[in-house]
Parts: C-alpha cells; sequence; structure tokens
C-alpha cells in the first residue's frame, strides 16, 4: 500500500475500524487494538480471522471508501 494510502487510513482511524467489525463480525476489540493506527497490521488479522486475501480486504475498504475517491479525484 502506498504511503497516501497509509495517511488516509491512519486519518480516519475510527471510521476504518468500525466498518472493520460491521464488514468482519469476526474481529475481536483485541485484533482492533492489536492493530492500532496499522492497516496492514489490521489487514492482517482480517486474514488470520477470515482467510481472506489481503487484495480482497484492500477492496472491501476500497469500495466502502469510494465516496472519498470520487472527492479527492
Amino acid at each position: 500500500m502506498d504511503q497516501k494510502m497509509k495517511l488516509k487510513w491512519q486519518g480516519r482511524w475510527d471510521q476504518v475500524t468500525g466498518q472493520a467489525k460491521k464488514t468482519w463480525g469476526q474481529l475481536t476489540d483485541d485484533d482492533l487494538k492489536v492493530a492500532e493506527g496499522d492497516f496492514e497490521a489490521l489487514a492482517g488479522k482480517i486474514k488470520e480471522r477470515t482467510g481472506e486475501t489481503a487484495e480482497a480486504i484492500q477492496e472491501r475498504f476500497d469500495s466502502v471508501f469510494s465516496d472519498d475517491k470520487d472527492e479527492n479525484s
């Protein structure tokens, strides 16, 4: 993931974690604490819990936040 995307996720961490819990109900609060502020760590936890690929996880987040991409284009 490029630096610009990392900063985007870190700046909106509450939204990211809220969406992660909503999308992947298997995540625990402890999983989210471990990943605190680190999107790649969060993606790793999601992958560990669900077996989804990193690419699939990224695509799901991108689709959820696609309105943001349109505004920044």
